[in-house]
């Protein structure tokens, strides 16, 4: 899979310190890798949001923002 470069979401930051720098919604603590794993575990954006207190708008801004992401990935095989 594309490594994504987040930097590049403008939902998401990374600040050193805080939650070990990893890449979070703005504003929050909630990682980035969190969304996902839910997501994986059968949970939807609205569940997530519920659990977790963010926004759908904020799911979804990373959901969308990897999927156009992966879009652009050049492809291999």
């Amino acid at each position: 899979m594309a490594q994504l470069d987040w930097s590049q979401c403008p939902a998401v930051e990374s600040i050193p310190g805080k939650v070990s720098g990893a890449w979070v919604l703005k504003g929050t603590r909630m990682p980035v890798q969190t969304i996902f794993e839910n997501l994986e575990a059968g949970l939807s954006a609205k569940e997530i949001t519920e659990v977790f207190d963010v926004t759908e708008r904020e799911v979804k801004a990373v959901l969308h923002f990897a999927s156009q992401s992966l879009e652009k990935a050049p492809a291999y095989g």
